[in-house]
């Protein structure tokens, strides 16, 4: 066949066709409706990294992937498509993104991790106080350096320490509360076998009570248990693989601490619920959920009033709108 066959009217019209079969791929997933419980906001962004419930403020609090900054999401009593309100969009942080957050009431701030999104070349750990929203810190992870970096998630320990995942170099940092970086966690079990199971490294992470951290690996599935030192000295923190059995976690993305003994790993295509009866040494996957909008994307998970919520990245339409649905394992 010519090779002029394909100009003209007849590419055009190819076009089409091949492009109408994912469009109307999206558009069906789109009309499908969750068979759960559904939160839908207008957004001013068409990315929204993670969303955590602040049960003081009555709110979900969400991060801005594109551009960096924070809003909040005020639930109504009817199920009415709710409105995000900017409360923070902070000059200095302009073209980053904004990453996994942590609600710190003990100490009425909310911690952000801050990242170069496509370029990998800064990650920080912002701070900002709860009631006047004026940033109390902003710790500097990486940036004077070559070294790629990504800083994901955060997690507060019980002295208001915190731990951020860097998803692309490997490791945790940690941030004094006064956003001093004192130490960085490493370990060879960080980086599993095979370049491919690297892409996304270190990602969701919590601190257990016990005073442990959980953190899950997104491209093996790897879930790690570290066992931080009493005294304070990293040397002495241990690292350890928890071995999961009844599914797998790859595509891992954030954490949510249910209880002592129970997780939830939000990701595509269905976010799981683990339990553990040994203090997380093992564990076992004894729930899925799907939302049904992998389109969207599951990044993140938060509990209100007893309810699992997971948080979509990717919003839709002309009003960017955005769905938190509840997971129901």
């Amino acid at each position: 066949m010519s090779p002029s066959f394909y100009s003209g009217p007849f590419s055009a019209a190819l076009f089409l066709v091949i492009s109408a079969v994912p469009i109307a791929y999206l558009i069906s997933l789109e009309r499908a409706v969750p068979s759960t419980h559904v939160f839908s906001y207008q957004s001013s962004g068409f990315f929204r990294e993670c969303a955590k419930w602040d049960e003081a403020g009555r709110r979900f609090l969400v991060s801005f992937m594109d551009g960096g900054g924070i809003g909040e999401v005020v639930p109504s009593g009817d199920d009415d498509v709710l409105r995000e309100v900017t409360l923070v969009k902070d000059v200095d942080l302009a073209g980053n993104a904004s990453l996994g957050i942590f609600i710190d009431r003990d100490r009425n701030r909310l911690l952000v991790a801050v990242a170069d999104l496509l370029g990998n070349r800064y990650s920080a750990l912002a701070a900002y106080d709860m009631s006047t929203w004026r940033r109390l810190f902003l710790a500097e992870l990486s940036g004077q350096s070559e070294e790629r970096s990504f800083a994901d998630d955060v997690a507060v320990d019980a002295h208001g320490n915190a731990y951020v995942t860097d998803a692309k170099g490997s490791k945790i940092w940690k941030v004094d509360v006064d956003g001093e970086l004192v130490s960085t966690i490493e370990s060879p079990l960080f980086t599993p076998p095979g370049w491919y199971n690297n892409l996304v490294a270190l990602n969701g992470i919590v601190y257990h009570p016990d005073g442990f951290l959980i953190v899950i690996h997104t491209f093996s599935g790897l879930l790690y248990k570290i066992d931080l030192a009493a005294d304070g000295d990293e040397s002495d923190n241990k690292v350890s693989v928890v071995g999961v059995t009844g599914g797998t976690l790859r595509f891992g993305d954030g954490l949510e601490l249910l209880s002592p003994t129970k997780i939830v790993v939000a990701g595509s295509p269905s976010a799981k619920l683990v339990e553990s009866s040994d203090g997380w040494r093992t564990a076992t996957v004894t729930g899925w959920f799907s939302t049904g909008m992998v389109h969207r994307i599951v990044s993140s998970a938060t509990v209100k009033e007893g309810r699992v919520y997971l948080n979509h990245i990717v919003g839709f339409g002309s009003k960017m709108r955005h769905i938190l649905v509840e997971a129901v394992f």
